[in-house]
């Protein structure tokens, strides 16, 4: 009797050590899709191989569609969510800067989709993406400003740039940050990936941490 009950206390807790890893969903553009990178050196696949050499029992779900907008992500939000993962990243916003549009809208845009995730109780990590001084002072102050105002309303984790990894590594010299961008001098590359990845993963860190509590 002894032994079965040692052996049944041994199953319990092997099985305990083998939880389901935390899923977290990769809500982005082109940025977090991979665009014009070779399978396995995108975003995604890079975060999560960061992610792996950290220890972490996590999985994720990519979710970007290149050439979405903060308006794309509102209307598809939804149905992305229904596939109840425990955790959100939200990284969109690259183009509407890319056609101009009003800070207003995407502000308007990704307060939807915050709210699409609270209603799920998601914890959420929020990338933010700063506006090209081009536009003028006034509109960089606003569109720059959104990703925090709605990381504070919200009470989510916040990066407040997706390519900190290369400015910090070029300390933001346009030039230099070349030799990290694909041709079309936008979107990184696999090395530029790998910056930015780690300069997001302990902020990601933080959100597996949200839904261990």
């Amino acid at each position: 009797m002894r032994k079965v009950m040692a052996g049944l206390i041994f199953v319990l807790a092997a099985a305990g050590a083998q939880a389901d890893p935390v899923r977290i969903t990769a809500f982005g553009d082109s940025l977090v899709q991979g665009y014009g990178l070779p399978q396995g050196q995108g975003w995604v696949p890079q975060l999560q191989g960061w992610l792996d050499a950290q220890g972490e029992e996590v999985e994720l779900i990519n979710a970007g569609v290149s050439g979405d907008t903060t308006a794309g992500g509102a209307a598809r939000i939804d149905w992305t969510l229904a596939d109840t993962p425990d955790a959100l990243i939200v990284a969109l916003g690259g183009n509407d800067l890319l056609r101009g549009l009003a800070p207003e809208e995407s502000r308007r845009n990704l307060t939807a989709i915050m709210e699409a995730a609270e209603a799920k109780a998601l914890p959420v990590l929020l990338v933010g993406i700063q506006a090209p001084g081009n536009y003028g002072a006034d509109f960089k102050e606003s569109f720059d400003g959104i990703y925090p105002d709605l990381a504070a309303r919200f009470d989510a984790l916040l990066h407040p740039d997706s390519l900190a990894g290369i400015r910090a590594a070029t300390g933001n010299d346009i030039q230099a940050a070349g030799a990290y961008l694909q041709d079309d001098g936008i979107h990184p590359n696999a090395e530029g990936v790998a910056l930015n990845v780690a300069a997001i993963g302990p902020k990601v860190q933080q959100l597996i941490d949200q839904v261990a509590q």
